[in-house]
């Protein structure tokens, strides 16, 4: 049966009324990217009572799909769904949580990402691996891979390349590398490659007490030291860990295009020579837990709070490629396409996710400063001046990579709330 006809069966399906069938045709139409009719049919299969529903229809209010962005409705619908025992609502609910602004940064976190674990949903799963893996203790180490084995096991690919990883350094347990050669066969076949290598030796071990699921960790101060006053630059060593950088790889390898710069005559993206690298910007409804997760650990590290943050960015830099002497603020006319009310960006922080073999460095020619690029370190600097005014010494630059390649991410802090949960 082709795509038409089976559209026109579930058309027929769905005449009646039925919950089921309305979700199965909304659900079929968000494939087919005809979203307005897609929210109409999911907001009347959640009004039905069908919890499947409720979730597709809080989503799309979460996203502003099919709909203008109503976050606070979102929640209205998921606690539904949540009452009624679905544990993908519970997942979505510490999801929105995590922000601090439309639901309460709460315990409730913990017991709703436990729930969604229990029920092995592959990204809570992968989230709360990534959880576990900042601990010290041998058994929560050892929690890690066997979190990620689970969410592998149900076909989770991001998990199963932190997965391998693992296996054959020997993180959580003995190396197995037959065991990670086969892994990574199985992955290869699919277009599938091998991650960098990423090894961060040195990062802020999570205090809190082992073999609890405690989200709210990604909030423990950090150490940050003052390396520039003109333009204020600050760096912390170990702000994430070896898990953490290599998610950010792999959620971002396949979304890679290539790097644009805002053109300060129409505020529109182009492409130009000043950028060389690629990246993935990583819009709200990509993210999952365990990314939301890393980011509230960089705004948090930078004094911002997360809803101040644009979209994370996560960047590759090949031999050559480079960003030339720039500044992270926007022109007026940028700024009036993009959410004006969050106002420009007052502060960046960059977090490096690999080794570079050669170069690469981030300069800050005024301050007669680079920052080496190590694994898990963050560089945390001011865009604009106390009273909100461009601060143009904050001209900075990405150095040509020699040798290897360089991944970064990045996240731009507004003013003011950006995101809206």
């Amino acid at each position: 049966m082709n795509e038409d006809a089976v559209l026109l069966d579930l058309r027929r399906r769905a005449h009646d009324g039925s919950p089921v069938a309305l979700y199965q045709l909304a659900s079929a139409l968000v494939v087919r990217h005809e979203l307005d009719e897609a929210f109409t049919l999911h907001r009347r299969a959640a009004e039905a009572g069908l919890a499947n529903a409720q979730i597709e229809y809080a989503r799309m209010l979460m996203y502003g799909v099919g709909c203008d962005a109503e976050p606070v409705r979102a929640a209205e619908w998921l606690l539904r769904a949540e009452s009624v025992g679905s544990p993908i609502a519970s997942y979505f609910l510490a999801l929105m949580s995590l922000g601090g602004r439309t639901l309460p940064r709460d315990g409730r976190i913990n017991e709703r990402v436990l729930r969604a674990v229990r029920a092995d949903y592959p990204p809570a799963l992968r989230a709360a691996a990534v959880h576990f893996g900042r601990k010290a203790a041998p058994a929560d180490q050892l929690r890690c891979l066997q979190l990620l084995e689970r969410a592998t096991g149900l076909g989770d690919v991001v998990s199963a390349r932190l997965f391998g990883e693992r296996l054959a350094r020997g993180e959580g347990d003995a190396p197995q590398p037959d065991a990670a050669h086969e892994l990574r066969v199985q992955l290869r076949a699919h277009g599938i490659k091998a991650l960098p290598a990423i090894v961060v030796p040195e990062y802020a071990a999570n205090v809190s007490s082992p073999g609890v699921l405690s989200m709210e960790d990604v909030l423990q101060p950090v150490d940050l030291k003052l390396q520039a006053s003109r333009p204020h630059v600050m760096t912390v060593d170990g702000l994430l860990n070896a898990d953490e950088c290599r998610l950010l790889v792999a959620n971002a390898e396949m979304h890679l295009t290539r790097s644009r710069t805002v053109d300060p005559e129409t505020g529109l993206p182009i492409e130009q020579e000043i950028r060389t690298s690629s990246d993935a910007a990583f819009d709200a409804i990509q993210e999952d837990l365990a990314l939301r997760c890393v980011q509230l650990r960089m705004a948090s590290a930078a004094g911002v709070p997360l809803d101040h943050a644009e979209h994370l960015v996560v960047l590759r830099y090949e031999p050559g490629q480079e960003y030339r002497p720039h500044r992270d603020y926007r022109p007026a006319s940028s700024i009036e396409r993009d959410k004006p009310q969050a106002g420009n960006r007052m502060r960046t922080i960059c977090a490096y996710l690999n080794e570079v073999e050669a170069g690469g460095q981030t300069e800050f020619p005024v301050a007669g400063l680079k920052v080496e690029p190590r694994p898990g370190r963050a560089v945390v600097f001011d865009n604009l001046h106390a009273n909100g005014a461009p601060d143009v010494d904050s001209l900075h630059a990405g150095l040509p990579v020699e040798r290897g390649e360089k991944w970064l991410a990045t996240l731009w802090l507004r003013q003011a709330p950006y995101r809206g949960f």
